[in-house]
C-alpha cells in the first residue's frame, strides 16, 4: 500500500494558475501510475489525470486537457499537477491517487488514495 500527501490547494481567483503536488511513500514509486481526481460539493469524484510509472503517458480529462500538466520526479517520490487558466468549475477537493502497475489502466484501477488538497477559484 502506497501512502500519499497532497499539497498546494488554496484560493485562487479565475485565469490563475496552482501546483498540486503528492508525495508517495514507498521505494518503488516508479512501479506505480499515480492519476488526480477530484470531487466538487454534490458531485461524484470524477477523473483529472494520470501518468505512467516512467512518465511516458499520461491522460487528460476532455474538460482540464491544454490547461493542466501531470509530471511526476520519480528520485522525490512525487507526482504533480500544474494548473493553468483555472476556472470556477475546477473547484473541488482534489485527490492523489496510485495504481499498483506502472501502466495508466483506467480510473477504477487506482486503490490507494491520498487526503485530498481543497482548490477554490473565484469568479
Amino acid at each position: 500500500q502506497v501512502q500519499l500527501v497532497e499539497s498546494g490547494g488554496g484560493l485562487v481567483q479565475a485565469g490563475g494558475s496552482l501546483r498540486l503536488s503528492c508525495a508517495a511513500s514507498g521505494r518503488t514509486f516508479s512501479r506505480n501510475a499515480m492519476g488526480w481526481f477530484r470531487q466538487a460539493p454534490g458531485k461524484e469524484r470524477e477523473f483529472v489525470s494520470s501518468i505512467s510509472g516512467t512518465g511516458s503517458f499520461t491522460w487528460y480529462a476532455d474538460s482540464v486537457k491544454g490547461r493542466f500538466t501531470i509530471y511526476r520526479i520519480n528520485a522525490k517520490n512525487t507526482v504533480y499537477l500544474q494548473m493553468h487558466s483555472l476556472k470556477p468549475e475546477d473547484t473541488a477537493v482534489y485527490y492523489c491517487a496510485a495504481r499498483s502497475d506502472s501502466a495508466i489502466g483506467t480510473p477504477e484501477d487506482y486503490n490507494d488514495w491520498g487526503q485530498g488538497t481543497q482548490v477554490t477559484v473565484s469568479s
